[in-house]
């Protein structure tokens, strides 16, 4: 079992920046993709970046060079940096790991409980 808990959330005014992190807990795992969703309200959750194993990135076309995303692996750490935030990013992000597990080629997805940001025009 993974336990992903989510930081950094918060309310941030038009333009400003805020840092997501999330760390992954538990015993004996070994970690794929990791990656930030949001879902805004009334609407689906959506990709917004996600980081390989060997940090090849890929990113919303929405939030391009906007966000940064990162990873710690030795701290089993995702980080989001958000820059030049507009009030359409306001929703709750959610942390996402693809765990390894042996004999599973699609390995296991695991979910923080999220946090919410909220931008102000």
């Amino acid at each position: 079992q993974v336990q992903l808990v989510e930081s950094g959330g918060g309310l941030v005014q038009a333009g400003g920046s805020l840092r997501l992190s999330c760390a992954a807990s538990g015993r004996r795992f070994s970690i794929n993709d990791m990656g930030w969703y949001r879902q805004a309200p009334g609407k689906q959750r959506e990709l917004v970046a996600v980081i390989t194993s060997g940090s090849s990135t890929n990113y919303a076309d929405s939030v391009k060079g906007r966000f940064t995303i990162s990873r710690d692996n030795a701290k089993n750490t995702v980080y989001l940096q958000m820059n030049s935030l507009k009030p359409e990013d306001t929703a709750a992000y959610y942390c996402n790991a693809n765990v390894v597990v042996p004999g599973n080629p699609y390995g296991m997805d695991y979910w923080g409980k999220g946090t919410l940001v909220t931008v102000s025009s």
